[in-house]
């Protein structure tokens, strides 16, 4: 049996920035890569500030050291997630609280591990933070693997009880604020989930919506020169509730994401997060009003949750209800990475899928982490992560899935090429 020797906490940085959704919803304007104007979510000191996190080292017994990252999502503080994470905050708790209890374990017992980890209690009280639970999370997942010389993705199978992919997870590819020139990127890369757009205001969407429309109507006509079949899922961030307010099953929404098929055809569209009501009941009814307006129009737009629907308990409600197409789990607001492959599994054989998400603002060692959830759970979709700028990301998930996979016997495939599931997204 090899032990956990030592616990460590290095304060480290992540690969984009924390953003006060509030207040740039509520009108803050940019000045230069930053924002003007005051912060209005507690425990911001700008509208946007440096992205951090603290890298998780358990020094085993045998001499090898396993990492894991904290990291929290780049919207921290909205829509019902935790607060802004602060590394120097949570070092101390780390190589206190974390440290009293892992110390002395076995590296090899991911899952007991992991379960013990989610319910440690600070000495401040409740819960730990989430970015601290998937951080030490993913450092017992690499010490198991170590330990017990298999994949990660083995090693989360064997926990959560599935039977891994077999082939690369369709990765999905984020644009940040350069969605033309990324989008472009994309289709050259075959990516195929694109582009997310970042359409965080009213200003990127329009005042009727129809920068949107007239984005995808681009987007559409650009994906034609190349000989594959992407899925377009844009983000919009709630947008969408405020320039058509609710209720979201009449004539006039249902006309307007008639208008966003006819702009994306012939290429499958997902929408996400079309409205932000404040709560997560709410968002449940408005997101079911605005599925059920769409079912009746005949109009073939998925829609995908986001905003409050962060923990495993809201993926089951959101789920639950029939409130989305597809649900993103967002594995920086989960917790530990097991909870994030528990709510993936959660929506097989329901009518939802499963998008393995998570933020920009997270670091290479946690994106790598996530491709063996995805591979380890055969999500629906994983996201292309950390960073904005699209290619550090794409390759991050892409080659960690294809070195599982090649350490498990699964690829390369018989023919060299793109992934096979690429031509059978647009069918899925």
């Amino acid at each position: 049996m090899t032990t956990i020797k030592r616990v460590r906490a290095v304060p480290g940085v992540s690969g984009f920035f924390f953003d006060d959704q509030r207040a740039i919803k509520q009108g803050a304007e940019h000045d230069g890569f930053g924002y003007e104007g005051d912060p209005v979510t507690p425990g911001f000191d700008r509208v946007r500030q440096a992205g951090e996190a603290i890298s998780v080292l358990l020094e085993l017994e045998d001499g090898t050291v396993a990492t894991g990252d904290c990291a929290a999502v780049q919207y921290s503080g909205a829509g019902g997630r935790d607060p802004l994470f602060r590394a120097e905050e949570f070092v101390p708790v780390v190589e206190g609280t974390v440290a009293d209890e892992l110390e002395g374990r076995s590296a090899e017992e991911f899952g007991e591990n992991a379960a013990l980890a989610e319910e440690i209690e600070p000495a401040s009280g409740g819960r730990l933070h989430t970015a601290v639970r998937y951080g030490v999370s993913q450092a017992l997942l690499d010490a198991a693997a170590t330990a017990r010389r298999e994949t990660k993705t083995e090693v989360l199978a064997d926990a959560l009880g599935t039977d891994p992919a077999d082939e690369p997870i369709p990765v999905f590819g984020q644009s940040g604020d350069a969605r033309r020139e990324n989008a472009e990127k994309m289709l050259l890369k075959r990516v195929p989930v694109l582009p997310h757009g970042l359409f965080n205001s009213v200003e990127k969407v329009g005042e009727e919506g129809e920068r949107l429309v007239e984005y995808l109507d681009w987007l559409s006509a650009r994906a034609d020169d190349f000989d594959y079949s992407p899925r377009f899922h844009v983000d919009v961030y709630g947008i969408l509730g405020e320039v058509f307010g609710p209720p979201y099953d009449r004539a006039e929404l249902a006309d307007y994401f008639a208008d966003l098929r006819a702009a994306a055809d012939p290429y499958p569209l997902q929408v996400e997060g079309p409205m932000d009501e404040g709560g997560r009941g709410d968002q449940i009814h408005a997101m079911t009003e605005l599925r059920d307006g769409l079912a009746d129009a005949g109009v073939g737009v998925d829609i995908v949750a986001d905003e409050w629907c962060n923990t495993l308990d809201d993926v089951r409600a959101f789920t639950d209800a029939g409130a989305a197409d597809v649900v993103q789990v967002k594995t920086p607001d989960l917790g530990g990475v097991q909870r994030s492959g528990e709510a993936v599994r959660y929506c097989e054989g329901t009518d939802t899928r499963a998008y393995l998400g998570g933020t920009c603002n997270e670091t290479a060692e946690s994106a790598r982490n996530c491709a063996h959830v995805a591979l380890a759970t055969d999500a629906g979709q994983v996201l292309a992560k950390p960073g904005m700028g699209f290619d550090e990301g794409y390759m991050i998930v892409t080659n960690e899935m294809r070195r599982a996979l090649a350490r498990r016997g699964s690829w390369p495939p018989a023919s060299v090429g793109e992934p096979a599931d690429e031509e059978a997204i647009a069918d899925d």
